[in-house]
């Protein structure tokens, strides 16, 4: 069995960091975010144009290269997961969920029976594609699996505890744009509501064994604010926003150079 890396260090009770994918098309970018520091891969098949294959591809290579590959779903129907799962994903992250019942229905369509109702495939990526009875095969992915719901809305929030009791869920990872949007203060990550609600799902997470994760806050001192409150399962970036930093850097430097700024 593949480890799921990201998990391990979970576990352990350290941070693990994830990369946003949303420019690369192709599967290095797994030894490129490992190279950098990353444990995870959130391929995001919600906010882009990437189709399934291209994520596949990308999934089954990573762990490979030394880096967990989650794939964050456009949506919650079973096969939005389960071609991912099928192919190479070692986690999911569904957006948008709401409520213990979403939360269920989406861990129950990624676990095999008895804790869930996934299909079962043929031989699987996760497990070097080598054969061996399924009954052992079944019970070896779902323990290395990663599942992470989004919570974004007020409602999610108050419903964080309910959710984070639900049996398979792994993490409660707040999607803080869209939740800052609902609220009606959007952008303004480092408000008392928020905070508030960051503070909520932590506890919820800690009740319940779980792990609390956030996206949508790159502002370095608001990080160092909320992984020492307790966020653990970190989205720190995407691969368009770190290369545009780098490259606007890097173009201000030079025109000083030159004398053109």
């Amino acid at each position: 069995m593949i480890a799921n890396l990201a998990k391990q260090r979970l576990r352990e009770g350290k941070l693990a960091l994830g990369l946003g994918v949303r420019q690369a098309r192709t599967v290095d970018i797994g030894a490129i975010a490992a190279t950098c520091g990353f444990d995870w891969l959130f391929i995001d098949m919600e906010h882009n144009s990437m189709d399934v294959d291209t994520a596949a591809q990308m999934a089954a290579a990573a762990p490979g290269l030394g880096i967990t590959p989650l794939v964050r779903v456009p949506g919650h129907e079973h096969y939005h997961a389960t071609r991912l799962l099928d192919n190479g994903a070692q986690g999911i992250v569904a957006p948008h969920v709401e409520d213990a019942a979403e939360a269920r229905r989406i861990a129950e369509a990624c676990l095999y029976p008895p804790l869930g109702r996934r299909s079962i495939p043929g031989a699987q990526p996760q497990l070097a594609f080598k054969a061996m009875p399924a009954a052992e095969a079944t019970k070896l992915v779902n323990e290395q699996l990663l599942i992470v719901v989004m919570l974004e809305s007020p409602r999610a929030i108050e419903n964080a505890e309910a959710i984070a009791a639900v049996p398979g869920v792994d993490a409660l990872l707040i999607g803080t744009s869209d939740l800052t949007a609902e609220m009606g203060i959007l952008g303004q990550l480092g408000h008392e509501r928020v905070e508030a609600a960051y503070r909520r799902v932590i506890d919820a997470c800690r009740k319940h064994g779980k792990f609390p994760g956030m996206g949508g806050v790159y502002d370095p001192p608001l990080m160092d604010k909320y992984v020492k409150m307790g966020m653990r399962l970190i989205l720190s970036g995407s691969d368009l926003a770190l290369m545009m930093a780098a490259a606007r850097e890097r173009t201000t430097f030079l025109r000083k150079a030159a004398g053109e700024q």
